[in-house]
């Protein structure tokens, strides 16, 4: 309980609010009483742009299974503090449940945890108590109790924390983080979404950080508004410019954003952010408004068009586009000739008469009407290159059938109702267009005032595919190609939007709103904040080739945020990178070695790989003699080089040699042929029955599975690893015949198994892995020396788990010749793979000298 919490009657409300009209704001400026509209605000002219009711934009308005569209539209109920005219007022008596809700809530500590936050509803002010009873009114009736004191509890902490924050326009700050959670709940999201509105600008101007928000709202709230603060930062490293960007950068920041979020989610609290900044930028000075305006219709107006929200789309391009243009702006206001509740009565009464005469006609159609926003309607008489009175889809409308003949039927229908207009129409139908897009677009003349209007008729298939297909809206709209997996995680984003959300549960929601955007790409800034677009798993070796190929030729570290990182560091959406570099050298032939994960790109091995070759041949014969040794010994293999060259088709050892040592070939692909070259052997000798007794006719149904094990010619014997060299999948193998213990299984270089063939060789049986083992792990032992430092055991321990390897036991002595120390694992690995990316990585370790296979 809140023992200072009181709630004021409402003759006390009423009375307060009438002296604060009285009064003058900190800055001086007398403050407005409800529904009038500060200076510098959008005036009462421009509720087209400040509450457009777009009732038939999008599908997703509703979430109706139908696919009409409702009748809900943004209803701006705060505007700088404001009720602006023809919104729904928040009710002059106080909210009751709403003020008893909060003094029910548990307390919140303080950021520094030494006291509770103190929040007296009495003290908040008259615009801050109006926009939260507006916000409670229009919570959806389907949220649970806890869910509304969730919402109560994230509007405390962000009261509290705002407390003595103002905005540019004077009102109290915590006006904005409610005004952008109304527009959520407009937007029909979840209660998480919504409190992460309320506290989207707490971590970063106050002193409750992302670890407060965790432990107090949970993790998922504090993802939410970490990544709403991410955004914020990438968009700061831009430079501030009011000229537009160039399609290109453009292009890279928007995705940049979509790609830097693990939850759409993240990308509509911003958007509502920036929308309520909008609705609110009359306060702002003249090149300020420019600014923000310019970077809103490159960047946020594009990311709400592909999202499928476009009201928000619309509102944006139009509040952008009156600070850009004004006078354009006035112009194509002026030319609408009617105020936005004409245009809305027009509407209704073109619909009407459409349907009516539709259904006279027996056709069953769905009709939806909209006034073309302003910005649309300029961009259109730019591309067209014509006045405004030839725009003959400043009034559009959608008509929906069910089959092909319904759509040319309705043509017949609504060119015998009005005079349909020369050269305007197009049979998108019959030829579709290159994205597939298809319906039937004509214009025609209205007969009571000669006023033109674009219809569109098409079927619902069709309208499927231009909502959500290969012609879905934003492509047609902004005439860009995408690759289709783009394009289907939009798609995918656009039909979670258009999903109402769940009465009873949002877990559903939330687990479908995470996503993974562009999560095979990886965009990153370059230290003059210029973008770059490289795979995802990319290093900054790779962004180093990306630049230049002597940048990545010289490159010899790495600065990542302020903050030096390894070669071989992923790189993040939005990471800055810049590239340490010295003054002559080349690449490393370990960058071309898989296991480390130097590079990903084509383009940095080829760059590498080309350096290489054009170093002296001997010293690369050298290098790769020194590099086979090493793999041969670490496999534990005895082979001679001839024989391994062999494998790989170079019949000139030296040429082979040379061909490990520029990179051609790398240990882990020695070590894959090595292995299949054994397992082809032990084949061969099991069909000349060298290593084999059978003691029956070899039959399928002979074979038999255990543990990953097919022993052929034997039935329901016990199988075992033998100790002594403990195989792994992937290992040739064969068995020895233990008396009383069943069979034991080798690897056949193991010295034991060796001895045993000259012994008895009649014990010896084959055996080979199974087609499809089952997941299974088995103890391998590594031999490390290394150089004796401190943290040497946990640095090899730590990498072992980093890999999600077990490790079983790990034993090292110390005090050797030459300060050595040799230390002796045993881990449990799945295959022979596993193990030399294991031991590639302990080698990159500080001080180690070698890594080695123990089989004995």
């Amino acid at each position: 309980m809140l023992p200072s919490a009181s709630v004021e009657t409402s003759a006390t409300t009423r009375r307060k609010r009438s002296q604060n009209r009285k009064k003058s704001t900190p800055t001086g400026k007398p403050t407005p009483a409800a529904g009038e509209p500060e200076k510098g605000a959008v005036d009462q002219g421009d509720q087209s742009v400040q509450a457009r009711v777009d009732v038939t934009d999008v599908l997703l308005s509703t979430g109706t299974d139908d696919g009409k569209l409702g009748e809900v539209a943004f209803s701006p109920a705060v505007v700088n503090g404001s009720t602006p005219s023809g919104a729904i007022s928040a009710p002059e008596t106080a909210q009751p449940l709403l003020w008893q809700t909060i003094e029910r809530l548990k307390p919140l500590p303080t950021a520094d945890g030494q006291d509770f936050i103190d929040f007296d509803p009495a003290k908040i002010s008259p615009e801050e108590r109006r926009a939260i009873e507006s916000l409670w009114q229009h919570l959806p009736e389907s949220f649970k109790p806890e869910s509304r004191e969730l919402i109560l509890r994230a509007y405390v902490l962000a009261s509290y924390a705002h407390r003595d924050m103002r905005r540019d326009s004077g009102e109290p700050y915590i006006t904005h983080p409610i005004a952008v959670t109304e527009i959520l709940t407009e937007l029909r999201m979840d209660p998480e979404a919504l409190a992460a509105g309320l506290l989207h600008d707490v971590a970063e101007d106050t002193e409750f950080d992302i670890d407060y928000l965790r432990t107090h709202f949970g993790q998922t709230i504090a993802r939410l508004v970490d990544g709403v603060t991410k955004l914020k930062k990438i968009q700061a490293k831009k430079s501030a410019s009011e000229a537009p960007a160039s399609n290109q950068k453009a292009e890279s920041l928007r995705k940049m954003m979509m790609a830097s979020i693990e939850d759409l989610r993240v990308l509509i609290i911003k958007l509502a952010d920036r929308l309520h900044n909008m609705r609110t930028l009359g306060g702002q000075k003249e090149h300020k408004r420019r600014r923000i305006a310019r970077e809103t219709l490159d960047y946020y107006a594009p990311i709400a068009n592909r999202l499928g929200i476009w009201r928000i789309k619309s509102e944006l391009e139009d509040l952008s586009f009156r600070y850009l243009n004004p006078t354009s702006y006035k112009e194509i206001k002026n030319a609408i000739q009617q105020k936005e509740s004409d245009r809305q009565k027009l509407i209704i009464r073109i619909k009407t008469e459409l349907e009516r005469a539709l259904a006279e006609a027996g056709l069953h159609a769905q009709v939806y009407g909209r006034p073309k926003h302003i910005y649309s309607i300029y961009r259109k008489m730019e591309r067209k290159g014509v006045g405004f009175d030839q725009i003959y889809d400043v009034h559009g409308f959608r008509v929906i059938v069910d089959t092909v003949a319904e759509c040319y039927a309705a043509l017949g229908v609504i060119h015998t109702m009005w005079h349909p207009i020369p050269g305007e129409f197009d049979d998108y139908i019959a030829n579709p267009k290159n994205n597939m897009y298809q319906s039937l677009h004509t214009a025609v003349r209205i007969k009571k005032d000669g006023r033109p209007v674009e219809i569109q008729i098409r079927t619902k298939e069709m309208h499927e595919k231009a909502e959500l297909g290969v012609a879905a809206h934003w492509q047609y709209k902004e005439q860009s190609h995408h690759s289709k997996d783009v394009q289907d995680k939009i798609n995918y984003l656009r039909k979670l939007m258009s999903e109402p959300l769940a009465s009873s549960d949002s877990e559903e929601f939330v687990d479908g709103m995470k996503t993974d955007v562009f999560s095979d790409r990886v965009l990153v800034f370059t230290p003059n904040a210029d973008i770059v677009e490289l795979p995802a798993g990319s290093t900054p070796i790779d962004f180093a080739y990306y630049i230049h190929t002597e940048l990545g030729h010289r490159c010899r570290g790495a600065n990542v945020n302020g903050k030096l990182v390894p070669l071989n560091y992923k790189l993040r959406n939005g990471d800055q990178v810049s590239i340490i570099t010295a003054s002559r050298g080349g690449p490393s032939r370990d960058w071309l070695n898989p296991d480390l994960e130097f590079v990903a790109t084509q383009r940095a091995r080829g760059k590498i790989r080309a350096w290489l070759r054009k170093q002296n041949r001997e010293e690369n014969i050298l290098r790769g003699r020194q590099a086979l040794d090493k793999e041969l010994r670490r496999l534990s293999v005895d082979m001679p080089y001839e024989a391994v060259a062999k494998l790989f088709r170079y019949e000139n050892i030296d040429d082979f040699l040379a061909a490990i040592g520029y990179g051609d070939i790398n240990s882990q692909q020695i070590a894959a042929r090595i292995l299949e070259h054994e397992r082809r052997e032990q084949e061969r000798l099991g069909e000349s029955d060298h290593f084999s007794v059978h003691t029956g006719p070899k039959t399928a149904d002979a074979d038999r599975n255990i543990d990953g094990l097919r022993v052929q010619g034997v039935e329901g014997l016990l199988t075992h690893l033998g100790r002594c060299c403990n195989p792994v999948p992937g290992d040739p193998i064969v068995g020895y015949v233990t008396k009383g213990r069943g069979v034991t299984i080798h690897r056949q270089r193991c010295p034991n198994i060796n001895r045993l063939i000259g012994v008895d060789k009649g014990r010896i049986i084959e055996v080979s892995w199974s087609g499809q083992p089952e997941p299974k792990t088995y103890p391998v032992k590594i031999h490390i020396s290394a150089y004796d430092r401190s943290g040497l055991v946990r640095d090899v321990a730590a990498l072992v788990a980093d890999e999600h390897v077990n490790m079983r036991n790990i034993e090292a002595v110390t005090g050797q010749k030459d300060n050595l120390a040799v230390i002796t694992a045993t881990l449990e690995i799945k295959d022979v793979a596993q193990l030399t990316r294991i031991m590639t990585k302990i080698e990159q370790l500080p001080n180690i000298k070698e890594v080695y296979r123990k089989v004995s």
